[in-house]
């Protein structure tokens, strides 16, 4: 008896297996072309969270951890009118601060956080906002993405790159990463992205996120990083998808 001959590979399938073999998501030029829509797409990315000094951006900052940036905005500028400096909010019990940011939640922490932040600003760097990473860890509730936001956002430094919920999500859905805490994204990120457009790029992702790419049901068909994207929960795809590409 002669020996079963093994079916034939057909070419779509030989030439699906080689370009997944040669893709990689971290191509330098693949990472350019995203920067540049991304740039293309969001030419002037800013902060929102309203504020008007490196203190109301510290503030707002810590208020924003599990609360959308929209509620923060609406509370902050009565919070700002009742207690206009750092001095004003040292000198309070963070009892007295709970109902004025209840509606943020986590409020009692983030009470504790806030006054304790401020009596160590006024008390070891004489009531002004530190301008280094190491010090501004230093603050009662203050960890990595606050400390990249303050000091990106008011003081222009870049730092490290800014990791919040939509920076997590997008960064994994583009492949830029693999991991899946904020800390390692972050070094993730770090080695990818340049160093020049660590401030503008976690901006613009943020942007992204709330105009685009969505946590559920993102609007695929209309953005401009579709054909770049192999992402698995995608709603509308013109590539190949990648079932490890996901937040």
């Amino acid at each position: 008896m002669s020996p079963v001959k093994a079916k034939p590979k057909s070419k779509a399938k030989a030439r699906s297996k080689a370009t997944t073999a040669a893709y990689n998501p971290l191509d330098p030029k693949r990472v350019a072309e995203i920067l540049k829509r991304l740039d293309a797409t969001y030419p002037t990315p800013k902060c929102a969270l309203t504020h008007k000094s490196a203190w109301e951006l510290t503030v707002a900052t810590i208020l924003s951890a599990q609360c959308t940036d929209v509620r923060v905005n609406m509370v902050t500028p009565v919070l700002f009118t009742k207690y206009p400096t750092v001095q004003d909010f040292a000198k309070l019990d963070p009892e007295a601060l709970e109902p004025d940011i209840r509606s943020t939640g986590f409020f009692r922490n983030k009470a504790k956080s806030v006054v304790g932040a401020a009596r160590k600003i006024v008390n070891d760097f004489g009531g002004k906002v530190p301008q280094t990473m190491q010090e501004l860890l230093s603050l009662p509730g203050v960890a990595r993405k606050t400390a990249n936001v303050v000091l990106g956002s008011w003081f222009g430094i870049a730092d490290g790159v800014v990791v919040d919920t939509h920076v997590y999500r997008i960064s994994r859905r583009l492949e830029l990463t693999k991991s899946d805490t904020p800390e390692k994204i972050e070094q993730d990120l770090m080695k990818v992205i340049p160093r020049e457009k660590w401030i503008d790029f976690a901006h613009q992702l943020i942007w992204h996120g709330r105009k685009l790419c969505f946590a559920r049901k993102p609007n695929c068909a209309e953005c401009p990083l579709e054909n770049l994207c192999h992402a698995a929960d995608k709603t509308w795809s013109t590539v190949e998808i990648h079932k490890n590409a996901k937040p």
